[in-house]
């Protein structure tokens, strides 16, 4: 009976999915939604031009280094090198809900973004510091919300509400020293973003007000939503279902930007730690597992576990990425797909014929069914080396732990 009730829901999920794919892309749902939001945004971000360039006429060296190093504490990539340390480190738990966290974090902000799409602050005459690749790519997506405040909120809030309901650290000076650090890092974050011409304050306020909301959620489902993980019934299964509608299921923005990529890579992690974790969680990510600064787990061998985790999650990662150029390409010329990639496989694109106004208009489930147009199969590509890393983390790893006595 309980297999049963979880197929229904589960099924009940992803045909609700499907549904609202099908019918948001009859009714052109994402186009309605910009024509309503996205000219009272853009307003507001012309309107706030003088507000940004009063901030940066106070500005100097100091501020230009101090914002953007806090842009890169709380930047998706630097997320993505952490999350691995915690979950070596012994604190499973809190690495799988951070994960699934910023998984549905940049899913969201990001479908807001395209959904919306609305301009950055315009430079000139606003000065946009971008002091690394990564703040490069950034500057490319549209503006509203902002996704550095929208993640600090989240991810500080929840592993703020970790610390005081999971570990020992507890009482009221505690959760005033927390909540104020916790704001301060928010304010710092926002106020940093203005400072660096990425964002206008009403890209800030929507980041806030999401993230809050977000997070509301989040600390009422995320209890459910990790012993489903650890212990549910069809997990891995309904996981690749749900990552593959998702796939389809983001909007089409106005003009093409980085953030479908940004949100594929991070749909793949969570497919990988969902399926390494479901397979692997007695052995490896119970809640008796050692901790770091333990008698179990010290810290030369965790040392020990960066050294051998690191460099392994990266061929892992390189090896996926080969491994989806060969067969993802064979696989759809054998059921007879168009495809065509962007920058993995230039050579395909020899044959992919198509007006890139008509490609605009269509949302990616049209594309990938439509006989006419070709699937980029380098979100294929994308989405399964970063389930292949995920995986290796919170799988192969371990296991060459034990091996190693590590």
């Amino acid at each position: 009976m309980e297999g049963e009730g979880a197929a229904v829901w589960q099924g009940a999920v992803l045909g609700g999915i499907l549904f609202w794919l099908v019918s948001a892309s009859y009714l052109n749902i994402t186009r309605k939604l910009r024509s309503h939001f996205q000219p009272w945004v853009s307003r507001h971000v012309e309107t706030e031009t003088p507000i940004i360039l009063q901030i940066q006429s106070y500005g100097f060296r100091f501020l230009d280094v101090l914002f953007s190093v806090l842009s890169c504490v709380v930047s998706v990539p630097f997320y993505t090198a952490f999350l691995p340390l915690l979950f070596w480190s012994g604190h499973g738990k809190l690495a799988r809900n951070m994960t699934l966290l910023m998984a549905f974090c940049d899913y969201l902000g990001n479908c807001i973004k395209d959904v919306v799409s609305a301009p950055r602050p315009a430079s000139p005459p606003v000065k946009r510091v971008t002091a690394t690749k990564d703040e490069e790519d950034n500057a490319l997506e549209y503006g509203l919300p902002s996704s550095h405040t929208l993640n600090t909120v989240c991810l500080s809030g929840y592993l703020l509400h970790y610390v005081l309901t999971h570990t020992e650290i507890q009482g009221a000076y505690v959760t005033y020293l927390g909540v104020s650090l916790a704001c301060i890092l928010v304010f710092l974050i926002g106020f940093g973003r203005i400072y660096l011409g990425m964002h206008s304050v009403v890209d800030i306020l929507a980041g806030l007000l999401i993230g809050l909301a977000v997070l509301a959620f989040w600390l009422n489902v995320d209890e459910y939503l990790d012993s489903f993980v650890i212990s549910g019934q069809n997990v891995t299964s309904f996981w690749a279902a749900l990552s593959f509608l998702l796939l389809f299921a983001y909007p089409t923005p106005e003009l093409p930007t980085p953030s479908f990529e940004f949100h594929t890579a991070f749909n793949g992690v969570a497919l990988g730690i969902v399926t390494g974790v479901q397979q692997t969680y007695h052995q490896f990510h119970h809640d008796n597992v050692p901790r770091l600064f333990s008698s179990e787990l010290t810290m030369p061998v965790f040392a020990g576990r960066m050294l051998l985790g690191i460099p392994t999650i990266l061929i892992v990662k390189f090896c996926s990425k080969a491994l989806a150029k060969c067969t993802i390409p064979l696989v759809a010329n054998t059921l007879g797909i168009p495809i065509k990639s962007t920058s993995y496989i230039p050579t395909l694109n020899a044959s992919v014929t198509g007006k890139k106004s008509d490609k605009l208009k269509q949302g990616y489930m049209q594309k990938l069914l439509s006989q006419y147009k070709a699937f980029d199969v380098d979100t294929g590509i994308r989405f399964v080396q970063y389930a292949g890393l995920a995986w290796s983390v919170v799988d192969l790893v371990p296991t060459l732990f034990s091996y190693m006595s590590l």
